[in-house]
């Protein structure tokens, strides 16, 4: 599972690794449940097989929900169950898929009888895509809102990934897209998305990231860049 990630915020990440243009660069900040961040999908405006970038709330608001607030509990969907649950059933079914692009993404660390948050990257800080799903929202003042949710599989069995949550609880993982399925995963049909629920099986890398004491959950600036000697930390 994850509630806490670094979105790719930067225009120039986005269209080397992605494909997609944007128009500004934001600050690199954690995101958190409710967090506005960019997500990538399909053009709707018949273009074929376009993906356009746009900003979404983590957490996917369906269309029965009446409140945002809603998104605190939808920001991660089990493969698993995501054709069957209500809140993301019908983004599910109307094959409305999307990738979250991701500098890092958070997890807790009970190894040492503690909860540690712990920051997941890929070597040599290359960004990667996560599988989500999206839904566009009314607003109650009458705005569209976009939002979205993360895909997870189980890993138990994952090297890494089972290092992290409670002992006695099952381990998660989001569902992390090779570059080269990007396309496939945005177009394919509903019926043969599930091939692309698999644990990453590419290199990791995993350190402890704790938030400052007393810090917010929220608006916590955070910069990627390469570790220093002597620490070894991927952020400021």
């Amino acid at each position: 599972m994850c509630s806490n990630y670094v979105p790719v915020s930067r225009r120039d990440r986005l269209l080397s690794f992605f494909g997609v243009e944007r128009d500004r660069d934001d600050p690199q900040a954690d995101t958190w449940p409710l967090g506005l961040a960019p997500f990538i999908r399909l053009a709707e405006d018949g273009s074929g097989f376009e993906r356009v970038v746009d900003d979404g709330l983590f957490g996917l608001l369906p269309h029965f929900a009446t409140e945002i607030a809603f998104g605190r509990r939808t920001y991660n969907a089990r493969s698993e169950t995501v054709a069957r649950l209500p809140s993301f059933r019908d983004a599910w079914s109307a094959g409305q898929r999307c990738i979250i692009p991701c500098e890092a993404i958070y997890e807790p660390n009970w190894e040492t009888g503690e909860c540690v948050r712990w920051a997941i990257y890929q070597e040599g800080f290359v960004p990667f895509g996560v599988a989500g799903l999206y839904a566009k929202w009314r607003h109650p003042e009458g705005r569209d809102v976009f939002s979205f949710a993360m895909l997870t599989v189980n890993a138990d069995e994952h090297p890494l990934m089972k290092r992290f949550h409670r002992p006695e609880d099952e381990k998660r993982m989001v569902v992390i897209l090779d570059p080269e399925d990007y396309g496939n995963w945005l177009t394919c049909r509903v019926q043969d998305a599930p091939a692309y629920f698999r644990a990453w099986e590419k290199p990791l890398v995993a350190e402890a990231s704790p938030l400052p004491p007393r810090a917010p959950k929220a608006g916590s600036v955070r910069t990627l860049r390469p570790p220093k000697p002597e620490t070894g930390s991927l952020f400021d």
